[in-house]
């Protein structure tokens, strides 16, 4: 059941189950706290996850006041952790909730106990692809809406080649259903990320224990990205099998399992 916080002056919404060391879940752009439904219900009778919604998305409010980047969002997911009293966690996050999961483990190093980063890539957006993400936001601007043409451009790139109907009917649907009061939070949240800056680096440094995964059919994050990640902070990488960008619903199975592997080795 989804509670709300008020953080920045507006409402986050955010799940909140299970007993124990607790997990920071950062869904993907364009997602909701439902795609980890499967990893919620595998981990919540061992560990306490918390699933905030960015703004825009799910039901939550639109953006705060003032610039949004990706800083601005680990600040405000950092916020909800303080107001729920969590002082440490260890963050699984996939594609955005990768980005601004790198940049909240800079800004609370002490309290982050071990990092997931999957599908995600927190090196520059390459430049061909920045530019058509702009462009499609531009217009998703301009119109106030998604129109179906940039529907059957943008959904199968969340997908492996052969996606599950079901799944690709249903984010179709909600992407041409997104909430007119929201478009404008959801371009700019877009537009955080696909300008972001290079934080390689930062990964370098790190010594926290960590593990990158990347679907190995992701078309928005190839596996390439996902293993100079790994790279970077001296940790496994895993590649998905039969999964595209949005992995926790198309293999929950293995990566379930390696998410438990994990976090027990944490504990251990």
């Amino acid at each position: 059941m989804k509670q709300f916080m008020e953080i920045a002056g507006r409402r986050m919404a955010y799940l909140d189950e299970g007993q124990g060391p607790v997990l920071l879940f950062g869904h993907s752009y364009l997602w909701d706290s439902a795609m980890w439904a499967p990893q919620i219900e595998a981990l919540k009778s061992r560990y306490r996850c918390i699933v905030p919604e960015l703004w825009g998305h799910g039901d939550s409010d639109v953006l705060p006041e003032g610039a949004c980047t990706l800083a601005t969002l680990a600040r405000d997911h950092l916020a909800l952790l303080d107001a729920l009293g969590v002082d440490e966690f260890v963050l699984v996050g996939l594609s955005i909730g990768g980005m601004w999961g790198v940049e909240l483990a800079r800004m609370a190093p002490a309290r982050l106990k071990g990092l997931v980063l999957m599908d995600s890539f927190v090196g520059l957006e390459p430049q061909i692809t920045c530019e058509r993400y702009l462009g499609m936001l531009a217009m998703i601007e301009q119109l106030g809406t998604v129109p179906a043409p940039i529907i059957e451009q943008v959904a199968p790139i969340f997908f492996a080649n052969q996606p599950d109907a079901a799944l690709l009917a249903d984010f179709k649907a909600r992407l041409a259903a997104w909430p007119k009061d929201k478009i404008a939070a959801m371009v700019v949240v877009g537009r955080s990320f696909v300008t972001r800056e290079d934080r390689i680096e930062w990964l370098e440094e790190m010594t926290v224990p960590a593990l990158v995964m990347t679907g190995c059919e992701d078309k928005a994050r190839p596996v390439l990205e996902g293993y100079l990640m790994a790279e970077a902070l001296g940790c496994p990488f895993r590649e998905i099998p039969a999964a595209g960008h949005i992995s926790s619903l198309e293999n929950p199975a293995f990566v379930n399992q390696q998410l438990s592997g994990f976090l027990a080795a944490l504990s251990a």
